[in-house]
């Protein structure tokens, strides 16, 4: 299995007012899969491209990147919100390809980043609790991929 490593960042776990109109989730994917699995990755990585935009309504951007350095790959996610996000990470597609990301995947290292108002047409991230009758999956992956606000965002908002 491969380790999923945190991003180091100052963070605040508060609910804040935004000045937009929507709040979504938007993380980039730090990818690099072991020697002599790109083939099967790359493969990985079009499947869940294609089932993710054809299943998933509140996806905004789901795309695979190759890297300059070898082996290495990143992913731009955006979703309406963090649930959306979390039903992502809990579909059948995503879960059904969860092995083998785990057998070609060496490292994976998630960054929540913020999109910059009026040069970029997504809107904030932000932290969303799980549902009060979310199932346990749900709500473990809620903890797991928590969205990390940086406090020097919201002065840039």
């Amino acid at each position: 299995m491969f380790a999923l490593e945190p991003v180091e960042s100052s963070t605040s776990s508060a609910t804040r007012g935004l000045p937009y109109s929507r709040v979504m989730a938007t993380l980039l994917a730090h990818i690099t899969v072991k020697p002599g699995s790109e083939e099967a990755f790359e493969d990985i990585a079009r499947t869940l491209y294609e089932r993710t935009h054809a299943e998933e309504s509140d996806v905004r951007r789901y795309e695979y990147w190759r890297g300059a350095d070898p082996r290495t790959y990143y992913t731009l996610l955006s979703f309406d919100d963090h649930r959306a996000f979390i039903v992502h990470q809990t579909s059948d597609h995503h879960e059904t390809a969860s092995p083998a990301i785990g057998e070609a995947v060496e490292s994976l290292r998630l960054e929540w980043v913020d999109p910059i108002a009026d040069a970029s047409p997504l809107t904030a991230t932000e932290m969303q609790p799980a549902p009060d009758d979310a199932d346990e999956l749900t709500a473990a992956y809620t903890d797991r991929f928590a969205a990390e606000v940086a406090d020097w965002w919201l002065a840039q908002r």
